[in-house]
C-alpha cells in the first residue's frame, strides 16, 4: 500500500465548483492522488463524480478552484489536451472506433507523422510497446470490432500509455467483465502501480474498491464529504458516507408465498443461444440466472420476449402458448427490462414521463388523448417511490445519469403494472444506496406491494453479481454454454458453487 506520508500530490483538485443553470453540480470539491497511487473515488449517483472527472479531462471547464499536476498548474482546454498533458479517461461505455485498427485507435489523434504523412512504421512501434507494456497479447492490425469487452479496455489503457500517462481514471471498469476479465484488468491495474501512474478508481462495488485501492474519497451532493485509507475503512462505513446515513439491509428479507405458474419454459433453444432452457416461474417468485458473460442469459430473456427467433421449444405466459411478439407479451402481461438501456431500454430523446408512461397511456385522459398534467402526476409518484433524481418529469431521459436511467427504465414496468418481469442486470451501474431501494421495489413487486394491481409478480433476474442473486432470488439456476440448469432453492446455492457450475466444473442440474 501506498504510504500517504510527505510523498507531494500527482493530482490536486481544491474548491472545484461547476454550475449547469441554477443547480450547483459540484460544491468546493477536493481530491488528492498521489503517485504510484490507486484512488477510490465513489457517491451514489447524481453526486458529482462524473462532472468532476470531466473536468478534469478537460471535456467541461470549472468555474471555480484550481489544478495541478506534479505540482504544476494544470487547465486542460480539451480532452486531447489533457491527454498531452498525461492525463487518459477510459470511460464505462468504451470510446474506441471500431472500424479502425488496433494501433489507428491507440496513436488516434497523437500520430507520429513524416512531414505531411502518417508514418505507419512509428505508429506500429508505438502502439506494440504499449501492448508489450501491459503485457497483452493483441495484434495491433486487427480491428477493434473484432476484440471481446476485455481486450477492448485493454486498447484504451493502451491508448493511455501511448501517451506516457500520468494519471488513468478507470469509470465503472468492470461493469461489462466477466470475472476472469476483471481479475487480469486488476493485475494490469497493479502494473500499473508499479510504474508509478496514478490511477483514479470509479466504481460502485465496494468489495471492488475494497481489494484495488489504496486510498478513496467519497462524493455526496456535488461534495467532498470523507475519505481515507481503505485498508482501515470497513465497507459499510463507506456506504454510509455515499447516502449520508447507515446502509439498512442491503437485501430485505421477506416470507415468500408462491402461488401459480404465470411462466412456463420447455426445452427452449434459439438460432445459436440459448441451446436448452427449461424452468417454470410461479407468482410472487423471483428466479435468478446466474453464468458467465456470453453463456445465453440475455439471449434467454429476449427468445421468451419475442424479440429473437426461437427454433424449438415451448412457451406458456399465464394462458397463452406459442410464440409471441414484443407487443404481445406486453398485452400478454410481461415486461423486460433490457441490459442495454441506452439502445433498448429507454427513448433517450423524451422525457421522463414519456419514457414512464408509454405502455399505458390510456389511462392518461379521453380516448385517444394524452393530459399532460395526469401524465405528470402519475410520474411524479414515481420519481418519489425510486427516489430518482431530476429537475421535473420533463426532464430529457438522456441527461440524466446511467443508474437514474435505469429506474426509470424499472419504473415504466412497475407502472405498466405486468404480471411477469424479465430483468436483465437491473442494477448495474447502480450505486449501494439506489441498489438497496431496488431491491426492495424488486421483493415488494413479487409480494404485489407499490403495484397498482397489488398483484404478487413472478420475476426472472438475470445478473453478473453472485451477492446479488444469492440476497434476493429464492431460488436460481445457472447458465453454461447456452443450456440452462435446473433451479435450486437460493440456499442450496454459495458464490463457490455458482462459479462453479458456470465454468462447467460442475454440473449445473
Amino acid at each position: 500500500m501506498v504510504s500517504v506520508g510527505d510523498t507531494p500530490p500527482r493530482l490536486l483538485m481544491e474548491g472545484i465548483e461547476k454550475r449547469f443553470g441554477a443547480t450547483l453540480a459540484l460544491r468546493g470539491v477536493r481530491l488528492e492522488v498521489r503517485p504510484g497511487e490507486v484512488h477510490a473515488l465513489v457517491g451514489e449517483n447524481g453526486a458529482g463524480k462524473s462532472t468532476l472527472m470531466k473536468v478534469l479531462s478537460g471535456a467541461l471547464l470549472a468555474d471555480a478552484g484550481r489544478m495541478e499536476l506534479d505540482g504544476q498548474p494544470y487547465r486542460p482546454t480539451n480532452p486531447l489536451d489533457a491527454r498531452r498533458h498525461g492525463v487518459a479517461m477510459i470511460y464505462q461505455e468504451l470510446s474506441l472506433a471500431p472500424h479502425l485498427t488496433v494501433m489507428e485507435n491507440i496513436l488516434l489523434g497523437v500520430e507520429p507523422h513524416r512531414g505531411p504523412w502518417l508514418s505507419r512504421r512509428r505508429m506500429r512501434t508505438k502502439a506494440s510497446a504499449a501492448l508489450q507494456q501491459l503485457g497483452v497479447d493483441i495484434s495491433p492490425d486487427v480491428e477493434v470490432r473484432w476484440l471481446a469487452p476485455g481486450p477492448r479496455q485493454m486498447v484504451e489503457i493502451a491508448r493511455a500509455l501511448a501517451v506516457q500517462a500520468r494519471v488513468v481514471v478507470l469509470d465503472e471498469p468492470t461493469s461489462s467483465l466477466s470475472g476472469k476479465d476483471t481479475e487480469k484488468l486488476f493485475a494490469l491495474i497493479r502494473r500499473l502501480k508499479s510504474q508509478d501512474i496514478s490511477v483514479v478508481y470509479i466504481s460502485h462495488f465496494l468489495e471492488e474498491v475494497q481489494e484495488i485501492s489504496d486510498r478513496f474519497t467519497v462524493l455526496r451532493d456535488g461534495e467532498t464529504v470523507g475519505g481515507g485509507v481503505t485498508g482501515n475503512t470497513q465497507p459499510r462505513e463507506i456506504a454510509a458516507m455515499m447516502v449520508g446515513r447507515e446502509v439498512a439491509e442491503l437485501y430485505p428479507s421477506a416470507e415468500p408465498k408462491f402461488g401459480e405458474v404465470i411462466l412456463d419454459v420447455q426445452g427452449l433453444a434459439g438460432r445459436k443461444k440459448p441451446q436448452s432452457a427449461s424452468l417454470s416461474l410461479r407468482r410472487g417468485e423471483i428466479l435468478g440466472i446466474a453464468g458467465l458473460v456470453g453463456a445465453g442469459r440475455t439471449e434467454l430473456l429476449r427468445a421468451i420476449f419475442g424479440l429473437d427467433a426461437v427454433k424449438a421449444g415451448k412457451i406458456r405466459v399465464g394462458v397463452y402458448r406459442g410464440g409471441g411478439s414484443p407487443q404481445q407479451r406486453w398485452r400478454q402481461g410481461m415486461g423486460l427490462l433490457s441490459e442495454d438501456r441506452k439502445k433498448e431500454g429507454l427513448a433517450l430523446g423524451l422525457s421522463i414521463a414519456d419514457n414512464l408512461t408509454l405502455p399505458k397511456l390510456r389511462d392518461l385522459g379521453p380516448p385517444g388523448m394524452v393530459l399532460p398534467s395526469r401524465q405528470a402526476a402519475v410520474c411524479r409518484r414515481w420519481i418519489d417511490a425510486l427516489a430518482i433524481k431530476c429537475r421535473s418529469p420533463w426532464q430529457n431521459v438522456g441527461t440524466l445519469s446511467g443508474g437514474t436511467q435505469q429506474k426509470v427504465a424499472l419504473a415504466r414496468l412497475l407502472y405498466a403494472d405486468v404480471d411477469i418481469l424479465l430483468l436483465d442486470e437491473p442494477t448495474r451501474g447502480i450505486d449501494v444506496g439506489s441498489k438497496a431501494q431496488i431491491y426492495r421495489m424488486i421483493v415488494d413487486a413479487a409480494q404485489g406491494k407499490g403495484t397498482p394491481g397489488r398483484r404478487a409478480k413472478g420475476i426472472l433476474l438475470v445478473s453478473s453479481y453472485l451477492p446479488e442473486l444469492l440476497g434476493v432470488c429464492h431460488s436460481i439456476a445457472v447458465m453454461h454454454r447456452g443450456v440452462l440448469g435446473t433451479p435450486r432453492r437460493a440456499s442450496e446455492w454459495t458464490e463457490h458453487r455458482l462459479m462453479l457450475a458456470a465454468t462447467g466444473q460442475e454440473e449445473p442440474r
